[in-house]
């Protein structure tokens, strides 16, 4: 018999090391764990070891998420059994079933429910074969028929051939349309032995994601009102799929406000885990044909990539403070020159009390490049204050709120950033930002991680397309980091910049982002601009005495002044954990 033998690279090995400590420590009793817990600089670096491995980044297994899902599933039934219909009076509506794929599941999923009063049926499907279900009126070759033959005033779920709807589905989407023209819910899976697993927990309506990734593509509710419209302007012609309507009706602004359920009412065949390349097309072409944006369909993701264009190229003006940090300094302003494509751009380096001799010596160097300015702003760190400084010294129309640890990857990325800040409907745009290993650092900031805000797939590899795409899709989160922050110079003076006053280190960008979102226009979270962000994954926690009474200052005051957002970030699910920012369903003693 042929031996094998196991040879180890220097990264595999250290993964290999990690496996067998953790499951050592997995072994030790209770008591003995507790006590090592209670060493506040051992836990500290055995959790920043598992995460440096690649190994872990915090997501559970399939085994613990189905166990979570399970207990979300009985809370859901609690929840649903207690719900009364608002319109007493009748439930009117209507089914429009998208395709013939399994087409009988889907009937005999909603047959029983006297709260559907018609089915309709696009595909290639006789008529005869239509005869035999109930309720089903008739066939059609296209949406736009289907629409013109529901009856005045009745509203329309649309879901896909082969998707079951829950049962109470109708009644939990009829009441949400009281407030709104059109509704969406949340969705799981169904596996081949007919189990419930996978949850689909998604967003409020997230407009950018959508364009990226489609996630509203079944289980839609128009209401009487909308459907109406769609009928009398023809608006369903030429709309084959689901995701492509709810992006022209938004995009075309036949609907003002869009709801969405926090239930999983639609109950999808396991193999439609992705946007089929059909729908992904379909989207793509509605998203080029109404909008300024180029269209880049990514089949490899399941996802489309806009690219908004800068045509007039206004000046960008790059903000970076920092103290001394020589090397650092010089790795972001030299990527910055050598990389970076878009040429419209100035350099403001904000040298606050440095005292280095090398560092002093660089920026005076730096003085003398055509598109850097080196700035001195003395006294006490106060990260607000400095950059508030530095905007007042800007030229550029558009404002760039840069760490001094970031480094460019791609040279593309602030095309990408000015194309997005251009946007008359978005304010501020963040990055994908990496640490030097590669693991993820911030993809969009979720309020009311930790009781304040956190980073969206913190610590996931950064070749992971996360929770449902979204570390791959560009999309809308209520704040993103100013460790790369793009904003028009218009936007930061109408909420008169960071506060300096109560916010001097943490949380200013979340507080500022949140501010800028109130003018009326949505944060968005770049994922085709990608930098380092070479903040130390080695380094302690602010653990002196003053330090941390300032961050609990500054948290207290961002909970206080954001206690509705932290509570329930729009850009996030209720169902999804807040103990740590890997997307996890909610562990059921979360919800007390």
């Amino acid at each position: 018999m042929r031996r094998c033998r196991l040879v180890y690279s220097g990264n595999s090995m250290k993964k290999y090391l990690m496996l067998v400590i953790k499951g050592v420590i997995g072994l030790l009793p209770i008591g003995i764990k507790r006590q090592l817990k209670k060493n506040g600089k051992l836990t500290e670096f055995y959790s920043r070891s598992l995460q440096r491995s690649g190994l872990f980044y915090g997501f559970p297994s399939k085994k613990k998420r189905m166990v979570l899902y399970t207990q979300y599933l009985e809370r859901q039934y609690d929840e649903l059994g207690a719900l009364t219909i608002v319109n007493t009076d009748r439930l009117d509506l209507d089914l429009i079933i998208l395709g013939n794929s399994n087409l009988e599941k889907t009937i005999l999923s909603i047959t029983e429910k006297a709260d559907i009063s018609e089915v309709h049926v696009i595909g290639q499907i006789s008529d005869s074969q239509c005869g035999q279900y109930d309720r089903v009126i008739n066939c059609y070759s296209n949406l736009q028929d289907a629409f013109k033959s529901v009856s005045a005033n009745r509203a329309v779920i649309m879901i896909n051939s082969g998707d079951k709807l829950h049962e109470k589905a109708s009644i939990v989407l009829s009441n949400a349309l009281s407030q709104n023209d059109i509704v969406y819910c949340d969705t799981d899976l169904v596996d081949v032995n007919g189990s419930l697993v996978e949850p689909e927990f998604y967003p409020d309506w997230n407009p950018d994601l959508h364009f990226s990734s489609g996630y509203i593509n079944t289980g839609v509710a128009l209401s009487g009102g909308t459907v109406t419209r769609i009928k009398k302007d023809d608006i369903a012609n030429g709309v084959k799929t689901i995701s492509q309507m709810t992006a022209r009706l938004w995009i075309q602004r036949y609907v003002n406000s869009v709801g969405h359920e926090p239930y999983t009412l639609v109950h999808k065949p396991k193999k439609r885990t992705d946007l089929s390349a059909f729908e992904l097309k379909c989207l793509a072409t509605e998203i080029s044909r109404s909008t300024r944006a180029k269209v880049i369909t990514n089949n490899d993701d399941s996802i489309n990539k806009l690219i908004w264009p800068s045509d007039d190229s206004p000046l960008v003006s790059l903000i970076i403070p920092t103290k001394d940090a020589k090397n650092l300094v010089q790795a972001c302003v030299e990527s910055i020159l050598e990389k970076t494509s878009y040429k419209n751009f100035e350099i403001i380096l904000i040298d606050n009390d440095s005292t280095d001799k090398e560092s002093l010596q660089y920026f005076k160097a730096l003085e003398k490049h055509k598109q850097i300015r080196v700035l001195r702003y003395p006294g006490v760190f106060n990260y607000s204050a400095i950059n508030n400084f530095g905007v007042r010294e800007a030229n550029g129309e558009i404002i760039g709120l840069v760490n001094n640890d970031i480094e460019v990857i791609d040279g593309d990325w602030l095309t990408h950033m000015v194309g997005h800040a251009l946007r008359e409907d978005i304010g501020c745009v963040g990055a994908k930002l990496l640490y030097s290993d590669g693991r993820v650092q911030h993809a969009g900031v979720v309020l009311g991680y930790g009781g304040g805000a956190g980073h969206a797939h913190k610590y996931f590899p950064r070749y992971h397309q996360g929770y449902l795409k979204r570390l791959v899709s560009t999309q809308n989160y209520c704040a993103v980091t100013a460790a790369c922050l793009l904003v028009k110079k218009s936007h930061f003076e109408s909420v008169k910049g960071l506060n300096e006053e109560d916010l001097s280190v943490a949380f200013n960008d979340v507080d500022f982002c949140l501010r800028v979102r109130k003018l009326g226009v949505r944060n968005l979270y770049c994922a085709e601009a990608e930098l380092f962000h070479h903040e130390s994954v080695s380094r302690g926690l602010d653990t002196s005495p003053e330090k941390a009474a300032r961050f609990n200052r500054e948290l207290e005051y961002l909970q206080k002044s954001w206690s509705d957002i932290i509570k329930r970030d729009p850009a996030y699910n209720p169902n999804l954990t807040l103990r740590s920012e890997n997307f996890s369903v909610k562990h059921a003693r979360e919800y007390s």
